[in-house]
């Protein structure tokens, strides 16, 4: 059943960033009609009947819409903004808004670099960290309560990678690259459940010159999954272990969890190697 609800939680994740990739799709119909409405006014000034074009002729948005990938993903798991259009709005308001607009519109550069810079730029100064954007994404699936900045970033380092050669062929990120991440995905998440008792015994002995209100239930949990990657998988150096779950302890837990959870963590690693139990490829 947890299992269950992991492999969930990531496939919500994967639809998170086709929202993502499909919203610059929506954005750019969502300016098609708003320029419409615009010229069908009674009385249209010469600049609503004279529209700049450069954003509706996006060349990176007309191959997003056409992405083979994007387009059956999407149909098969439903992924559609048809029920937030007040949201799209608003998102093409702040973009018309913006310095990354003027400045695309007032280039002289006209290019499929252009188009694809512009977006990326949209994705990082305005979208990105936008409290706006992710009250609304947090509102529309818990699921993507903290997920919303890395998907994001995964939808930058997209549109960055896109290619206008690739056509509606240009592949997209996958969920996992290969077998072996979603095997190294499984097998963590089961040996931190199975041998769970064991590894927070390991940790509480390792806590004794560590203030007790200064754990954090993050921290205990980040702790477990660390030693269970430590003891589990002979080629991930221990390094490496040590700073991704600092870094995890930073972003999802307190300001000086850090620090606390290397102090901890190294003092297991230490007794792991006196039991031989440390064993690294």
């Amino acid at each position: 059943m947890a299992e269950n609800e992991l492999l969930l939680s990531l496939r919500r994740s994967y639809d998170l960033y086709h929202y993502l990739l499909l919203l610059v799709v929506e954005i750019t119909r969502m300016y098609e009609r708003l320029i419409e409405t615009r010229r069908n006014k009674y009385r249209p000034t010469d600049e609503e009947k004279n529209p700049d074009m450069r954003l509706l002729n996006n060349r990176l948005a007309a191959q997003l819409a056409e992405n083979e990938d994007l387009r059956k993903y999407n149909k098969e798991h439903g992924i559609s903004w048809a029920d937030d259009m007040a949201f799209i709005r608003k998102i093409l308001e702040m973009i018309l808004k913006s310095a990354v607009y003027t400045d695309y519109v007032n280039s002289e550069t006209d290019s499929y670099a252009a188009d694809r810079e512009f977006w990326r730029l949209v994705f990082k100064r305005v979208i990105y960290n936008n409290e706006f954007v992710e009250d609304y994404l947090e509102e529309k699936s818990i699921y993507w309560n903290e997920d919303v900045d890395i998907i994001e970033s995964f939808v930058v380092k997209t549109i960055k990678r896109y290619d206008e050669k690739a056509g509606s062929k240009q592949e997209l990120i996958p969920m996992f690259s290969n077998d072996d991440d979603y095997d190294y995905v499984i097998k963590l998440f089961r040996q931190t459940l199975l041998h769970g008792d064991e590894y927070r015994e390991r940790i509480n002995r390792h806590m004794t010159n560590w203030e007790s209100e200064r754990l954090a239930s993050m921290d205990l949990v980040i702790m477990q999954i660390a030693v269970a990657e430590i003891l589990n998988f002979p080629s991930i150096p221990v390094s490496v272990t040590l700073n991704e779950y600092i870094d995890v302890a930073k972003y999802y837990s307190t300001p000086k969890s850090g620090v606390f959870i290397n102090g901890v963590l190294d003092s297991i690693v230490d007794e792991l190697k006196k039991e031989n139990r440390l064993m690294k490829s």
